[in-house]
């Protein structure tokens, strides 16, 4: 019996399965919780703080900075970038 996935990658196979979207929106919203994490530790922000800075609760900070929560608008990454000290940056690959 052969493997029918056998040289083809792993994106054919999220695209047969009807879920490449899905996974790569939690893929870059990890990526951008990751970055997020970095920054706060490096700069010295909790989410206490940060949830000061963009005048909204420390629970809509833990929803923004969630990485299976993939429903945030440019608008929130926006201000979340600002309020760490960041510009955000968006490009097409």
């Amino acid at each position: 019996m052969t493997n029918p996935y056998s040289g083809s990658n792993f994106d054919d196979f999220l695209t047969e399965e009807g879920i490449l979207e899905e996974v790569s929106a939690r893929a870059l919203k990890r990526l951008l919780a990751l970055q997020l994490a970095e920054i706060m530790e490096a700069t010295k922000i909790n989410k206490s703080q940060l949830a000061a800075s963009l005048q909204t609760s420390r629970t809509q900070v833990d929803r923004l900075l969630d990485p299976t929560n993939t429903a945030i608008t440019l608008a929130s990454l926006d201000r979340l970038a600002r309020a760490v000290g960041k510009q955000l940056r968006i490009e097409l690959a």
